[in-house]
Protein backbone atom coordinates (compact mmCIF):
# COMPACT_ATOMS: atom_id res chain seq x y z
CA UNK A 1 0.00 0.00 0.00
CA UNK A 2 1.43 3.72 -0.70
CA UNK A 3 1.26 6.34 1.34
CA UNK A 4 -1.75 7.57 0.38
CA UNK A 5 -3.78 4.31 1.54
CA UNK A 6 -2.18 4.38 4.50
CA UNK A 7 -3.14 7.61 5.46
CA UNK A 8 -6.65 7.17 4.40
CA UNK A 9 -6.89 3.91 6.25
CA UNK A 10 -4.66 4.71 9.27
CA UNK A 11 -2.73 1.52 9.04
CA UNK A 12 0.46 1.86 10.85
CA UNK A 13 1.97 -1.35 9.12
CA UNK A 14 1.92 0.55 6.00
CA UNK A 15 3.28 3.71 6.43
CA UNK A 16 6.29 1.71 8.72
CA UNK A 17 6.32 -0.90 5.03
CA UNK A 18 7.16 2.28 3.21
CA UNK A 19 11.28 2.03 4.71
CA UNK A 20 11.17 -1.35 4.10
CA UNK A 21 10.32 -1.84 0.63
CA UNK A 22 11.89 0.63 -0.49
CA UNK A 23 15.83 0.12 -2.16
CA UNK A 24 18.82 0.95 0.13
CA UNK A 25 19.82 4.63 -0.06
CA UNK A 26 15.52 5.66 -0.38
CA UNK A 27 14.99 6.22 3.10
CA UNK A 28 17.85 8.71 3.26
CA UNK A 29 15.85 10.82 0.29
CA UNK A 30 12.32 10.89 0.88
CA UNK A 31 11.27 14.10 1.93
CA UNK A 32 11.08 15.71 4.97
CA UNK A 33 7.39 14.86 6.68
CA UNK A 34 5.81 16.72 9.33
CA UNK A 35 2.76 15.80 10.86
CA UNK A 36 -0.08 18.65 11.54
CA UNK A 37 -3.55 18.38 14.17
CA UNK A 38 -5.84 18.89 11.65
CA UNK A 39 -6.17 18.32 7.56
CA UNK A 40 -5.69 20.53 5.40
CA UNK A 41 -8.80 21.72 3.46
CA UNK A 42 -8.13 25.40 2.94
CA UNK A 43 -5.05 27.01 1.49
CA UNK A 44 -6.38 30.86 2.44
CA UNK A 45 -4.68 32.12 5.57
CA UNK A 46 -7.20 34.90 5.04
CA UNK A 47 -10.62 33.19 4.80
CA UNK A 48 -9.53 30.36 6.98
CA UNK A 49 -9.38 30.16 10.28
CA UNK A 50 -7.65 27.33 11.12
CA UNK A 51 -3.95 26.50 12.56
CA UNK A 52 -3.11 24.39 9.93
CA UNK A 53 -3.65 26.91 6.93
CA UNK A 54 -1.85 28.88 8.85
CA UNK A 55 1.29 26.79 8.96
CA UNK A 56 0.94 26.14 5.35
CA UNK A 57 1.07 29.42 4.62
CA UNK A 58 4.30 30.15 6.44
CA UNK A 59 5.88 27.97 4.14
CA UNK A 60 4.30 29.80 1.04
CA UNK A 61 4.02 32.85 1.75
CA UNK A 62 5.69 35.77 3.54
CA UNK A 63 5.32 38.47 6.02
CA UNK A 64 6.41 42.57 6.51
CA UNK A 65 7.07 42.22 9.83
CA UNK A 66 7.93 38.87 12.09
CA UNK A 67 8.21 37.93 15.86
CA UNK A 68 11.16 36.19 17.05
CA UNK A 69 12.11 34.17 19.55
CA UNK A 70 11.90 37.29 22.27
CA UNK A 71 8.31 38.12 21.29
CA UNK A 72 10.41 41.64 19.70
CA UNK A 73 9.02 42.65 15.92
CA UNK A 74 11.81 42.78 13.28
CA UNK A 75 11.46 43.68 9.52
CA UNK A 76 10.85 40.43 7.29
CA UNK A 77 9.80 41.77 3.99
CA UNK A 78 10.88 45.35 4.55
CA UNK A 79 14.25 47.03 4.80
CA UNK A 80 12.81 49.08 7.64
CA UNK A 81 10.55 51.77 8.35
CA UNK A 82 10.19 55.74 9.35
CA UNK A 83 8.12 57.39 11.84
CA UNK A 84 7.26 60.77 12.22
CA UNK A 85 7.59 62.73 14.88
CA UNK A 86 3.39 62.62 15.96
CA UNK A 87 3.93 59.03 15.18
CA UNK A 88 1.19 59.36 12.56
CA UNK A 89 2.75 58.63 9.04
CA UNK A 90 4.76 55.04 9.07
CA UNK A 91 7.00 54.95 5.76
CA UNK A 92 7.82 51.04 4.91
CA UNK A 93 10.32 50.11 2.58
CA UNK A 94 11.00 46.79 1.07
CA UNK A 95 13.99 45.27 0.84
CA UNK A 96 15.66 44.23 -2.26
CA UNK A 97 14.83 40.36 -4.24
CA UNK A 98 11.92 39.97 -3.27
CA UNK A 99 9.62 37.89 -5.69
CA UNK A 100 6.65 36.20 -6.39
CA UNK A 101 6.93 32.42 -7.32
CA UNK A 102 5.70 32.79 -10.49
CA UNK A 103 9.06 34.97 -11.51
CA UNK A 104 6.97 38.39 -10.65
CA UNK A 105 9.02 41.37 -8.87
CA UNK A 106 6.73 42.01 -5.04
CA UNK A 107 5.55 45.13 -4.99
CA UNK A 108 4.34 48.25 -2.77
CA UNK A 109 1.09 47.83 -4.74
CA UNK A 110 1.23 44.13 -3.34
CA UNK A 111 1.16 44.98 -0.18
CA UNK A 112 -1.07 47.43 0.22
CA UNK A 113 -3.98 45.27 -1.42
CA UNK A 114 -2.93 42.40 0.60
CA UNK A 115 -3.19 45.02 3.66
CA UNK A 116 -6.40 46.27 2.95
CA UNK A 117 -7.89 42.50 2.17
CA UNK A 118 -6.27 41.12 5.33
CA UNK A 119 -7.96 44.45 7.44
CA UNK A 120 -11.40 42.99 6.14
CA UNK A 121 -11.10 40.05 8.10
CA UNK A 122 -8.94 40.20 11.37
CA UNK A 123 -9.74 41.71 14.68
CA UNK A 124 -5.99 43.95 14.58
CA UNK A 125 -6.06 44.53 10.97
CA UNK A 126 -9.79 46.10 10.95
CA UNK A 127 -8.85 48.28 13.95
CA UNK A 128 -5.18 49.20 11.92
CA UNK A 129 -7.62 50.24 9.25
CA UNK A 130 -10.48 51.88 10.86
CA UNK A 131 -7.26 54.03 12.23
CA UNK A 132 -5.71 54.41 8.88
CA UNK A 133 -6.40 57.65 7.24
CA UNK A 134 -4.88 56.86 3.94
CA UNK A 135 -2.78 53.54 2.95
CA UNK A 136 -0.85 54.51 0.10
CA UNK A 137 1.93 53.69 -2.52
CA UNK A 138 4.90 55.48 -2.83
CA UNK A 139 6.84 54.23 -5.28
CA UNK A 140 7.24 50.39 -6.29
CA UNK A 141 9.04 49.77 -2.82
CA UNK A 142 7.99 51.71 -0.42
CA UNK A 143 4.59 52.39 1.11
CA UNK A 144 2.43 54.76 3.91
CA UNK A 145 0.42 53.88 6.38
CA UNK A 146 -0.68 57.64 7.85
CA UNK A 147 -3.37 57.42 10.47
CA UNK A 148 -6.17 59.51 11.62
CA UNK A 149 -4.94 58.75 15.44
CA UNK A 150 -2.95 57.38 17.70
CA UNK A 151 -2.81 53.95 17.03
CA UNK A 152 0.17 52.14 19.47
CA UNK A 153 0.29 48.74 18.05
CA UNK A 154 1.16 49.37 14.15
CA UNK A 155 4.02 46.81 14.48
CA UNK A 156 2.30 44.39 16.68
CA UNK A 157 -0.41 44.48 13.92
CA UNK A 158 1.78 43.84 10.72
CA UNK A 159 4.11 41.49 12.70
CA UNK A 160 0.66 39.35 14.35
CA UNK A 161 2.18 35.71 14.01
CA UNK A 162 -1.14 34.02 14.20
CA UNK A 163 -4.86 33.68 12.73
CA UNK A 164 -5.09 35.51 10.44
CA UNK A 165 -1.42 36.83 9.43
CA UNK A 166 -0.93 39.77 7.09
CA UNK A 167 0.66 37.87 4.32
CA UNK A 168 1.09 39.08 1.23
CA UNK A 169 0.03 38.19 -2.29
CA UNK A 170 -0.26 39.29 -5.86
CA UNK A 171 -2.58 42.52 -5.65
CA UNK A 172 -4.50 40.91 -8.96
CA UNK A 173 -5.07 38.59 -6.66
CA UNK A 174 -6.16 40.20 -3.10
CA UNK A 175 -7.85 42.94 -5.06
CA UNK A 176 -9.97 40.47 -6.92
CA UNK A 177 -11.06 38.25 -3.77
CA UNK A 178 -13.33 39.77 -0.75
CA UNK A 179 -11.51 38.76 2.21
CA UNK A 180 -14.35 36.41 3.23
CA UNK A 181 -14.02 34.04 -0.18
CA UNK A 182 -11.26 31.94 -0.72
CA UNK A 183 -8.53 32.86 -2.93
CA UNK A 184 -8.72 30.41 -6.24
CA UNK A 185 -4.89 30.78 -6.85
CA UNK A 186 -2.00 30.49 -4.30
CA UNK A 187 0.67 32.59 -5.03
CA UNK A 188 2.85 33.69 -2.04
CA UNK A 189 6.65 34.66 -2.09
CA UNK A 190 7.48 33.08 0.59
CA UNK A 191 10.86 29.99 0.99
CA UNK A 192 8.95 26.84 -0.73
CA UNK A 193 6.72 26.19 -3.78
CA UNK A 194 3.43 24.19 -2.90
CA UNK A 195 2.78 21.89 -5.49
CA UNK A 196 -0.93 22.03 -6.25
CA UNK A 197 -1.36 18.85 -8.38
CA UNK A 198 -0.36 16.68 -5.79
CA UNK A 199 -2.55 18.07 -2.68
CA UNK A 200 -4.71 15.40 -1.25
CA UNK A 201 -7.39 17.59 0.66
CA UNK A 202 -7.37 16.98 4.65
CA UNK A 203 -4.17 14.26 4.12
CA UNK A 204 -1.13 15.34 2.47
CA UNK A 205 -0.35 18.74 0.50
CA UNK A 206 3.87 19.16 -0.65
CA UNK A 207 6.28 21.55 -0.99
CA UNK A 208 9.31 22.54 -2.83
CA UNK A 209 12.33 24.86 -1.92
CA UNK A 210 11.94 27.80 -3.39
CA UNK A 211 15.67 28.64 -5.34
CA UNK A 212 14.73 32.23 -6.22
CA UNK A 213 14.00 33.07 -2.50
CA UNK A 214 16.61 35.73 -0.82
CA UNK A 215 16.33 35.27 2.85
CA UNK A 216 17.57 37.90 5.16
CA UNK A 217 21.32 38.04 6.07
CA UNK A 218 20.38 37.90 9.91
CA UNK A 219 20.14 34.31 11.63
CA UNK A 220 17.31 32.85 11.68
CA UNK A 221 15.23 33.74 15.21
CA UNK A 222 12.00 32.73 15.69
CA UNK A 223 9.95 33.88 13.05
CA UNK A 224 12.28 36.49 11.94
CA UNK A 225 15.89 36.99 10.42
CA UNK A 226 16.88 34.35 7.30
CA UNK A 227 14.63 32.50 6.69
CA UNK A 228 17.19 29.80 4.87
CA UNK A 229 15.05 26.54 2.98
CA UNK A 230 17.52 23.68 3.33
CA UNK A 231 15.08 21.29 2.93
CA UNK A 232 14.51 19.72 -0.71
CA UNK A 233 10.75 17.98 -0.31
CA UNK A 234 8.72 18.91 2.62
CA UNK A 235 5.40 17.22 3.29
CA UNK A 236 2.83 18.49 5.10
CA UNK A 237 0.79 14.87 6.56
CA UNK A 238 -2.56 14.33 8.96
CA UNK A 239 -2.72 10.90 10.40
CA UNK A 240 -5.79 10.83 12.44
CA UNK A 241 -4.90 8.32 14.93
CA UNK A 242 -2.65 9.47 17.83
CA UNK A 243 -0.41 6.06 18.27
CA UNK A 244 0.34 6.45 14.56
CA UNK A 245 1.80 9.71 14.83
CA UNK A 246 3.44 8.35 17.64
CA UNK A 247 4.89 5.31 16.01
CA UNK A 248 5.80 7.15 12.69
CA UNK A 249 8.02 9.35 14.61
CA UNK A 250 9.58 6.63 16.67
CA UNK A 251 10.13 4.88 13.81
CA UNK A 252 11.76 7.35 11.30
CA UNK A 253 8.94 7.69 9.03
CA UNK A 254 8.04 11.22 9.90
CA UNK A 255 10.23 13.94 11.00
CA UNK A 256 8.03 16.15 13.12
CA UNK A 257 4.97 16.28 14.99
CA UNK A 258 3.36 20.13 15.02
CA UNK A 259 1.65 18.21 18.61
CA UNK A 260 2.51 15.32 20.62
CA UNK A 261 -0.31 12.90 21.54
CA UNK A 262 -0.61 13.45 25.62
CA UNK A 263 -1.11 9.82 25.86
CA UNK A 264 2.41 9.13 24.42
CA UNK A 265 4.49 12.13 26.32
CA UNK A 266 6.00 9.20 28.61
CA UNK A 267 7.41 6.97 25.99
CA UNK A 268 8.44 9.99 23.46
CA UNK A 269 10.61 11.64 26.67
CA UNK A 270 12.05 8.22 27.31
CA UNK A 271 13.39 8.10 23.64
CA UNK A 272 16.53 9.48 23.21
CA UNK A 273 15.94 9.65 19.44
CA UNK A 274 13.54 12.23 19.83
CA UNK A 275 13.22 16.00 20.80
CA UNK A 276 10.28 17.54 23.20
CA UNK A 277 9.84 21.14 22.43
CA UNK A 278 10.10 23.62 25.39
CA UNK A 279 8.71 26.52 24.03
CA UNK A 280 6.84 28.44 26.78
CA UNK A 281 5.16 31.75 27.42
CA UNK A 282 2.80 32.71 24.86
CA UNK A 283 3.50 29.33 22.80
CA UNK A 284 1.38 27.66 25.72
CA UNK A 285 -2.41 26.89 24.60
CA UNK A 286 -5.62 28.01 26.08
CA UNK A 287 -8.62 25.89 25.97
CA UNK A 288 -11.68 28.18 25.06
CA UNK A 289 -15.65 28.47 24.53
CA UNK A 290 -16.82 30.28 21.15
CA UNK A 291 -20.08 31.37 21.57
CA UNK A 292 -23.02 32.25 18.87
CA UNK A 293 -23.98 35.76 20.82
CA UNK A 294 -26.35 36.02 17.98
CA UNK A 295 -28.74 32.98 18.72
CA UNK A 296 -30.89 32.65 21.74
CA UNK A 297 -30.01 31.46 24.48
CA UNK A 298 -26.65 32.62 24.18
CA UNK A 299 -28.07 36.13 23.61
CA UNK A 300 -29.04 36.41 27.09
CA UNK A 301 -25.76 36.91 29.33
CA UNK A 302 -27.53 34.98 32.30
CA UNK A 303 -27.48 32.25 29.81
CA UNK A 304 -23.64 32.80 28.83
CA UNK A 305 -23.01 33.03 32.73
CA UNK A 306 -23.73 29.77 33.01
CA UNK A 307 -20.60 28.51 30.90
CA UNK A 308 -18.36 29.82 32.42
CA UNK A 309 -19.79 27.98 35.66
CA UNK A 310 -19.59 24.75 33.04
CA UNK A 311 -15.93 25.36 32.36
CA UNK A 312 -13.89 23.81 34.92
CA UNK A 313 -10.55 23.95 34.40
CA UNK A 314 -8.98 21.60 36.21
CA UNK A 315 -11.53 18.58 34.76
CA UNK A 316 -11.08 19.94 31.28
CA UNK A 317 -7.20 19.70 31.82
CA UNK A 318 -6.91 16.21 33.26
CA UNK A 319 -9.82 14.69 31.12
CA UNK A 320 -7.99 16.10 28.11
CA UNK A 321 -4.89 13.60 29.40
CA UNK A 322 -2.77 16.90 29.70
CA UNK A 323 -0.45 15.43 32.10
CA UNK A 324 0.01 17.75 35.01
CA UNK A 325 3.79 18.98 34.71
CA UNK A 326 2.29 20.05 31.42
CA UNK A 327 -1.46 21.93 32.99
CA UNK A 328 -1.78 25.04 34.19
CA UNK A 329 -5.74 25.50 35.48
CA UNK A 330 -5.29 27.65 37.97
CA UNK A 331 -4.55 30.27 35.90
CA UNK A 332 -7.47 32.86 35.01
CA UNK A 333 -6.26 34.91 32.52
CA UNK A 334 -7.91 36.03 29.46
CA UNK A 335 -4.88 37.07 28.25
CA UNK A 336 -2.48 34.43 29.09
CA UNK A 337 -0.55 33.26 32.52
CA UNK A 338 3.52 34.16 31.91
CA UNK A 339 2.18 36.92 28.89
CA UNK A 340 2.65 40.47 28.94
CA UNK A 341 -0.81 41.62 29.37
CA UNK A 342 -1.47 38.64 32.45
CA UNK A 343 -3.60 39.79 34.78
CA UNK A 344 -6.53 38.33 37.06
CA UNK A 345 -8.52 41.59 37.14
CA UNK A 346 -12.12 40.29 37.32
CA UNK A 347 -11.57 36.59 37.68
CA UNK A 348 -12.88 35.78 40.71
CA UNK A 349 -15.98 34.95 38.91
CA UNK A 350 -14.64 31.50 37.09
CA UNK A 351 -11.90 30.75 40.05
CA UNK A 352 -14.14 28.15 41.34
CA UNK A 353 -16.82 26.95 38.83
CA UNK A 354 -19.73 25.23 39.92
CA UNK A 355 -22.04 22.98 38.71
CA UNK A 356 -24.97 23.93 41.33
CA UNK A 357 -23.63 27.14 40.41
CA UNK A 358 -24.73 26.49 36.89
CA UNK A 359 -28.21 24.79 37.52
CA UNK A 360 -28.92 28.13 39.21
CA UNK A 361 -28.26 30.26 36.87
CA UNK A 362 -30.19 28.44 34.46
CA UNK A 363 -33.31 28.34 36.37
CA UNK A 364 -32.82 32.17 36.42
CA UNK A 365 -32.13 32.53 32.70
CA UNK A 366 -35.43 30.56 32.41
CA UNK A 367 -33.81 28.22 30.39
CA UNK A 368 -36.54 25.89 29.32
CA UNK A 369 -34.50 22.61 28.12
CA UNK A 370 -33.84 24.05 24.45
CA UNK A 371 -31.51 21.90 22.52
CA UNK A 372 -28.25 23.72 22.41
CA UNK A 373 -26.27 22.70 18.91
CA UNK A 374 -22.69 21.68 20.06
CA UNK A 375 -19.84 21.52 17.32
CA UNK A 376 -17.48 18.42 18.36
CA UNK A 377 -14.33 18.55 16.16
CA UNK A 378 -14.24 14.60 15.82
CA UNK A 379 -10.93 14.60 13.98
CA UNK A 380 -8.73 17.01 16.58
CA UNK A 381 -6.53 15.38 19.17
CA UNK A 382 -6.76 18.31 21.25
CA UNK A 383 -10.17 19.46 20.85
CA UNK A 384 -12.30 16.40 20.66
CA UNK A 385 -11.13 15.05 24.24
CA UNK A 386 -12.33 18.64 25.69
CA UNK A 387 -15.62 18.97 23.65
CA UNK A 388 -16.59 15.66 25.02
CA UNK A 389 -15.83 17.00 28.81
CA UNK A 390 -17.38 20.04 28.21
CA UNK A 391 -20.33 18.01 26.82
CA UNK A 392 -20.64 16.00 29.93
CA UNK A 393 -20.62 18.73 32.39
CA UNK A 394 -23.11 20.37 29.82
CA UNK A 395 -25.50 17.53 30.09
CA UNK A 396 -24.44 17.14 34.17
CA UNK A 397 -25.36 20.76 34.58
CA UNK A 398 -29.04 20.30 32.93
CA UNK A 399 -28.97 21.61 29.37
CA UNK A 400 -30.23 19.82 26.59
CA UNK A 401 -27.25 18.89 24.07
CA UNK A 402 -27.36 18.30 20.21
CA UNK A 403 -24.15 16.77 19.60
CA UNK A 404 -23.21 17.15 15.73
CA UNK A 405 -19.72 15.57 15.60
CA UNK A 406 -18.03 16.79 12.33
CA UNK A 407 -14.12 16.83 11.29
CA UNK A 408 -12.40 20.56 12.23
CA UNK A 409 -12.41 21.87 8.61
CA UNK A 410 -16.52 21.55 8.12
CA UNK A 411 -16.64 22.91 11.80
CA UNK A 412 -14.46 25.89 10.72
CA UNK A 413 -16.62 26.67 7.49
CA UNK A 414 -19.95 26.40 9.66
CA UNK A 415 -18.24 28.37 12.43
CA UNK A 416 -17.72 31.53 10.15
CA UNK A 417 -21.37 31.48 8.83
CA UNK A 418 -24.27 33.45 10.18
CA UNK A 419 -26.86 30.64 10.16
CA UNK A 420 -29.91 29.63 12.02
CA UNK A 421 -29.76 26.40 14.04
CA UNK A 422 -32.02 24.35 11.29
CA UNK A 423 -30.35 25.80 8.80
CA UNK A 424 -26.02 24.71 9.49
CA UNK A 425 -25.80 27.29 13.03
CA UNK A 426 -24.82 26.54 16.16
CA UNK A 427 -24.28 27.84 19.90
CA UNK A 428 -20.97 26.46 20.83
CA UNK A 429 -17.84 25.62 19.45
CA UNK A 430 -15.02 24.38 21.48
CA UNK A 431 -11.53 26.01 20.26
CA UNK A 432 -7.91 26.02 21.36
CA UNK A 433 -5.82 29.29 20.47
CA UNK A 434 -2.13 30.37 21.69
CA UNK A 435 -1.01 33.05 22.84
CA UNK A 436 0.17 34.11 19.83
CA UNK A 437 -3.51 34.70 19.15
CA UNK A 438 -4.67 35.46 22.83
CA UNK A 439 -2.22 37.96 24.63
CA UNK A 440 -3.07 40.92 22.73
CA UNK A 441 -6.33 42.20 23.61
CA UNK A 442 -6.48 43.49 20.02
CA UNK A 443 -6.55 40.00 18.48
CA UNK A 444 -7.96 38.30 21.37
CA UNK A 445 -10.87 36.55 20.66
CA UNK A 446 -12.86 37.32 23.77
CA UNK A 447 -12.04 41.15 23.45
CA UNK A 448 -10.63 41.59 19.76
CA UNK A 449 -13.81 41.81 17.82
CA UNK A 450 -15.77 43.66 20.14
CA UNK A 451 -18.50 45.21 18.38
CA UNK A 452 -16.92 44.67 14.71
CA UNK A 453 -19.82 42.80 13.15
CA UNK A 454 -16.86 40.55 11.59
CA UNK A 455 -17.47 37.36 13.46
CA UNK A 456 -20.71 34.91 14.02
CA UNK A 457 -19.57 35.37 17.56
CA UNK A 458 -21.34 38.48 17.34
CA UNK A 459 -20.29 40.20 21.03
CA UNK A 460 -20.60 44.19 21.75
CA UNK A 461 -20.14 45.30 24.83
CA UNK A 462 -19.84 49.23 24.68
CA UNK A 463 -17.97 49.72 27.83
CA UNK A 464 -15.39 47.27 26.91
CA UNK A 465 -15.25 49.28 23.41
CA UNK A 466 -13.97 52.35 25.20
CA UNK A 467 -11.82 50.49 26.85
CA UNK A 468 -10.53 49.32 23.69
CA UNK A 469 -10.38 52.51 21.63
CA UNK A 470 -8.14 53.63 24.88
CA UNK A 471 -5.58 51.16 24.59
CA UNK A 472 -5.52 51.23 20.47
CA UNK A 473 -4.49 54.82 20.95
CA UNK A 474 -1.93 54.56 24.01
CA UNK A 475 1.81 53.85 23.47
CA UNK A 476 2.97 53.23 27.36
CA UNK A 477 3.27 49.83 28.26
CA UNK A 478 2.04 50.50 31.77
CA UNK A 479 -0.91 52.74 30.68
CA UNK A 480 -1.41 49.12 28.45
CA UNK A 481 -1.28 46.99 31.24
CA UNK A 482 -3.61 48.74 33.33
CA UNK A 483 -6.40 49.05 30.44
CA UNK A 484 -5.79 45.21 29.06
CA UNK A 485 -6.85 44.61 33.11
CA UNK A 486 -10.05 47.01 32.47
CA UNK A 487 -10.89 44.95 29.20
CA UNK A 488 -10.53 41.62 30.94
CA UNK A 489 -12.62 42.67 33.26
CA UNK A 490 -15.38 43.67 31.13
CA UNK A 491 -14.96 40.50 28.72
CA UNK A 492 -15.83 38.42 32.05
CA UNK A 493 -18.65 40.37 33.15
CA UNK A 494 -20.15 39.98 30.02
CA UNK A 495 -19.04 36.54 29.05
CA UNK A 496 -17.13 37.05 25.90
CA UNK A 497 -15.10 34.09 25.19
CA UNK A 498 -14.33 31.40 28.14
CA UNK A 499 -11.46 30.20 28.83
CA UNK A 500 -11.20 26.63 30.04
CA UNK A 501 -7.60 26.12 30.84
CA UNK A 502 -3.89 26.78 29.90
CA UNK A 503 -1.44 24.01 29.22
CA UNK A 504 1.34 23.29 26.94
CA UNK A 505 0.87 20.71 24.18
CA UNK A 506 4.64 20.09 22.85
CA UNK A 507 5.53 19.29 19.16
CA UNK A 508 8.69 16.38 19.07
CA UNK A 509 11.13 15.85 16.11
CA UNK A 510 13.54 13.59 15.27
CA UNK A 511 16.96 14.62 17.35
CA UNK A 512 19.00 13.79 14.38
CA UNK A 513 17.52 17.29 12.83
CA UNK A 514 19.51 20.07 13.06
CA UNK A 515 18.23 23.48 13.48
CA UNK A 516 15.10 23.00 14.40
CA UNK A 517 13.34 26.64 15.36
CA UNK A 518 11.55 25.97 19.08
CA UNK A 519 8.64 29.03 18.53
CA UNK A 520 5.57 27.12 19.51
CA UNK A 521 4.43 25.97 16.29
CA UNK A 522 6.22 24.19 12.87
CA UNK A 523 9.12 26.26 11.26
CA UNK A 524 10.42 24.54 8.52
CA UNK A 525 12.80 26.82 7.29
CA UNK A 526 16.47 26.27 9.08
CA UNK A 527 16.33 22.76 9.17
CA UNK A 528 18.65 20.23 8.28
CA UNK A 529 18.76 16.35 7.96
CA UNK A 530 21.88 15.07 8.35
CA UNK A 531 23.42 13.28 5.19
CA UNK A 532 21.21 14.95 3.04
Amino acid sequence: MGLRGALRNGALAALLALGAVQPAGAQADRPFRFVVNVGLQNLDPIAGPSFVTRNFAYLVFDTLVAMDSQGQFRPQMLEGWQVSDDRLTWTFKLRPGLKFHDGSRVTADDVVASLRRWGGRDAIGRRLMAATRELRVVDPDAFVIALSRPFGGVLDALGKPSVHVPFIMPARIADATPPTQTVREIMGSGPFLFDRSTWVPGEKAEFRRNPDYVPRAEPADGLAGGKVPKLERVEMLTLPDPGLRAAALQQNEVDYLEYVPVDHLPRLQRNRNIVIAKASGIAQMMYALSINHALPPFNDVRMRRVLQQVLDRHEILAGAGVPSELAFPDCVSLFMCGAPYSSERGADVIRQPSLEKARSLLREAGYNNEPITVLLPADSILLNPYGLVLIDRLKRAGVNVDVQAQDWSSIAQRWVRREPIGQGGWHLVPVVYTGFDMSDPLSNLGTGYNCTGNQPWGYCDQAMQTLIEQFEAESDIAKRKELAAQIQEASYRNVTFPIAGQFRSPAAWRAELRGVIDFGFPVIWNIERPGR
